[in-house]
């Protein structure tokens, strides 16, 4: 049989399947550049505290850009660190109180540093069924056994970490951005302790919104500075600016500069991006009151939306997962939404684990009592049906 030879017309062929299938499915996924001004009222965006346009966030980032450059220059190890990098790193480890920091591009780059580093041939990696996807990307690029335990189980963690002799860490997000739930910290880090293993939790949703003044989820259960916890973290949510973060003991960051490939050779934090998260940083000191804020917005949508019999999940922190029917009404709900005027965010599989769709809305500490009620008018308005109870 004569072996077809794809032409170089035809090499790329296959992703017309795809792609019908992917439309099939709805699941389709499309890019929609936004203007700089909108007349929408955004409950998409992580943008929790509302402090991206902040004008001391925009200023921080202005006099940054101004003194530094507009790039880092270089990976941080050889021209990309400067001395607002240093300064940035040191003021979150004192907030978040942890000895020491260490800024990355992303907080993406922050947890596949953080678990690569830690992880490795012989450790064993315990990864939560809900984790965020650069959670599940570190696990896989650690080279190490991993076993993903179900989602918020700390019994099944502990016979998990209890089977295995040597090295090990468990990895969970602190608040897990499909549902936004909890997760259960404490009995986390005390199975851990009982095995000698690590923590290390991803705190994308807790900094500046949990804890005493949006310190974050490991300071909300006393777990900041611990012996063997490890945070990471992104800049980009609660504080309005771009990047990320890891946080813990000082052995353990001279460790990833040393190590993390994920950190080794990528360019620096633009300085622009270190000054915003500085500037939000220092605002957020002075006004600690925004974290508080940021959980009676999303208390009251949650409240108003399953009074009106949509089916949302409890909101630990910022985020409101209400469920839609199927992945094209949820699609169609955000679309309708969006013509209404409400910007919401939509899950779909493979984004969600366990295959419900869902709307996402994302409080913001900014917004005012009208538009909590426009924007809970606007989807049960627009709500398919089979979306509400009634």
């Amino acid at each position: 049989m004569t072996q077809h030879t794809p032409q170089p017309e035809d090499v790329f062929a296959w992703i017309d399947a795809a792609e019908r299938a992917r439309e099939q499915a709805g699941l389709v996924r499309t890019l929609r550049p936004r203007p700089a001004s909108s007349p929408l009222l955004d409950l998409a965006s992580n943008d929790y505290l509302g402090l991206s346009r902040h004008p001391e966030t925009v200023r921080g980032a202005c006099a940054a850009a101004e003194r530094w450059g507009a790039g880092a220059t270089g990976s941080r190890l050889v021209t990309g660190t400067t001395e607002l990098h240093t300064e940035l790193e040191r003021e979150l480890a004192d907030f978040a109180g942890f000895e020491a920091a260490l800024v990355l591009s992303s907080g993406y780059a922050a947890n596949l540093a953080a678990v690569t580093a830690l992880g490795g041939r012989g450790t064993l990696v315990v990864s939560d069924a809900g984790n965020h996807a650069s959670i599940v990307d570190g696990c896989r690029l650690s080279r190490a056994e991993v076993a993903v335990t179900p989602h918020g189980d700390p019994e099944s963690v502990r016979k998990t970490l209890a089977g295995h002799a040597g090295r090990a860490l468990l990895v969970t997000d602190s608040v897990f951005s499909v549902d936004g739930d909890a997760a259960p910290l404490a009995a986390y880090a005390e199975a851990c302790r009982d095995a000698g293993a690590a923590l290390v939790v991803d705190d994308a949703h807790g900094l500046g919104v949990l804890g005493e003044g949006g310190r974050g989820a490991l300071h909300a259960a006393g777990l900041a500075g611990a012996p063997g916890v490890i945070a990471t973290m992104t800049l980009s949510k609660s504080l309005g600016s771009q990047g990320g973060a890891v946080l813990g003991p000082a052995k353990v960051i001279r460790h990833l500069v040393n190590t993390a490939r994920a950190f080794i050779f990528d360019t620096g934090l633009a300085p622009a991006a270190a000054g915003a998260a500085l500037a939000s940083l220092r605002l957020l000191r002075r006004e600690p009151e925004r974290a508080a804020r940021v959980r009676e917005v999303a208390a009251d949508l949650y409240g108003r939306l399953t009074a009106s019999g949509l089916t949302a999940a409890r909101p630990d922190a910022a985020v409101v997962s209400v469920r839609a029917p199927s992945a094209s009404a949820a699609l169609r709900w955000a679309a309708d939404c969006r013509e209404a005027g409400l910007s919401v965010g939509c899950f779909r599989p493979p984004s969600v684990p366990d295959g419900i769709s869902r709307l996402r809305l994302t409080a913001r500490a900014d917004l005012t009592g009208d538009e909590i009620v426009r924007a809970v008018g606007t989807v049960l308005r627009t709500a398919p049906a089979g979306a509400t109870d009634r």
